[in-house]
């Protein structure tokens, strides 16, 4: 866990608000707490997405997820 990253204690509390994600049969789906650490990480800092640091992923998929969470409404949930 890196500094800024989210701990157990704060996870558990927003675990429940964030949508479960379906992989394909190829590439099963990740945790969400990787891809929200990454997001929170471009957020924080204010970097580009294609800067943002590879422990979090690739910046695309991070993206990706991030922007349908904007469509699906979680982040108004959160």
């Amino acid at each position: 866990m890196a500094r800024g990253d989210l701990s157990d204690a704060e996870l558990e509390l927003i675990e429940a608000l964030l949508p479960s994600e379906r992989g394909r049969k190829s590439r099963p789906a990740q945790g969400n707490r990787r891809y929200l650490n990454g997001m929170l990480h471009v957020l924080r800092v204010g970097c580009p997405w294609r800067d943002m640091h590879e422990r979090y992923g690739k910046w695309n998929s991070v993206y990706v997820r991030f922007r349908r969470w904007a469509e699906q409404g979680v982040w108004d949930e959160l």
